[in-house]
């Protein structure tokens, strides 16, 4: 699906164009055309392929998602795949815009979760001196975009991780506080594999290829490497902080299960009493004495509840029971 197609010469919005109309458009000097999709079947990106010349392995990258964030040259194009996140009801999700990014054009493809780049166009457009520098400041801006919306997951995740600490604390922790906290994990260690390889990607775009990112644009990518350097900062401190409460919860898990059975043990020794008594009595002997004994019988029941009551008061009074 075709998001919009616009094309800008030294800055300037020259309003929407048609597929077909670009290679027309290129001819003009000071011109880039800058293209947004989503999720386009392979009709539409084979004709984006005839327009602007890009390689067919690129193409076939851009078909489908789950690739690998990366960055690939192809002549004097660039192919980027940058790893996109939301934060819904259920967890994050991952979302991919994949970007081939020319001296002349951006086309950015969005696969899967990922937000809509009408607002950086439009931030963009309010700026026409900078976007003059042409598509590698619309470059800039699109990956900013994408790691500035990193910081509310961070927030949320933030807000999800003191929710399971407090219930820890709390000391009734469950079983889903558990697995509350190994989901948590699992998504910090998934927004940090998706986030850190940006850095390489920047430094790279601003080593090798000037051609997309001029000089005086280069500057903008490290700002954005070092942007993302304090959200992974950030994703680190979190996953720290998660370590240390599973460990406490596991802690708090040990001293429960301890609790149980120091009160087993002493219910245990209670019942020691009685159960060494009335099997001494059980016994089948044919001489036993004291059986004659008209008092035997309450004399026995009275001690045996006597010595229980003792050994209750002694292991209470010790935090046993």
């Amino acid at each position: 699906m075709i998001m919009k197609c616009v094309a800008y010469q030294q800055g300037h919005s020259l309003g929407d164009i048609s597929i077909e109309a670009i290679s027309e458009v290129l001819k003009l000097e000071h011109t880039f055309v800058w293209l947004g999709l989503r999720e386009p079947d392979q009709g539409l990106l084979f004709k984006i392929q005839e327009e602007f010349g890009l390689h067919e392995l690129a193409i076939e990258d851009a078909c489908t998602a789950h690739q690998r964030p990366k960055i690939e040259e192809y002549g004097d194009t660039v192919f980027l795949v940058l790893h996109t996140a939301i934060l819904t009801d259920t967890g994050v999700d991952i979302g991919e815009t994949h970007i081939f990014a020319g001296p002349r054009f951006l086309v950015t493809v969005r696969h899967g979760s990922s937000r809509s780049h009408e607002k950086v166009r439009t931030r963009c457009e309010a700026m026409p001196r900078q976007l003059a520098r042409g598509p590698g400041f619309a470059l800039y801006s699109i990956m900013d975009f994408i790691v500035d919306n990193y910081v509310p997951i961070l927030d949320g995740l933030q807000q999800r991780f003191e929710a399971l600490e407090a219930a820890i604390f709390a000391n009734h922790p469950s079983r889903q506080t558990m697995e509350g906290l190994y989901e948590l994990k699992r998504e910090l260690l998934m927004l940090h594999g998706a986030i850190i390889p940006m850095i390489d990607i920047c430094n790279e775009l601003m080593r090798f290829h000037s051609a997309v990112v001029p000089k005086d644009v280069s500057v903008y990518f490290r700002d954005v490497a070092d942007h993302i350097k304090r959200i992974d900062h950030s994703i680190s401190a979190i996953r720290e902080m998660l370590i240390s409460a599973m460990q406490v919860h596991l802690t708090f898990e040990t001293v429960r299960q301890n609790e149980v059975v120091k009160r087993l043990a002493g219910w245990g020794a209670i019942l020691a009493i009685p159960t060494m008594v009335f099997s001494w009595y059980g016994m089948n002997f044919k001489y036993m004495p004291e059986l004659n004994w008209p008092f035997s019988y309450p004399l026995v029941i009275g001690a045996v509840l006597i010595g229980s009551a003792l050994v209750y008061r002694r292991l209470h009074k010790g935090g046993w029971l």
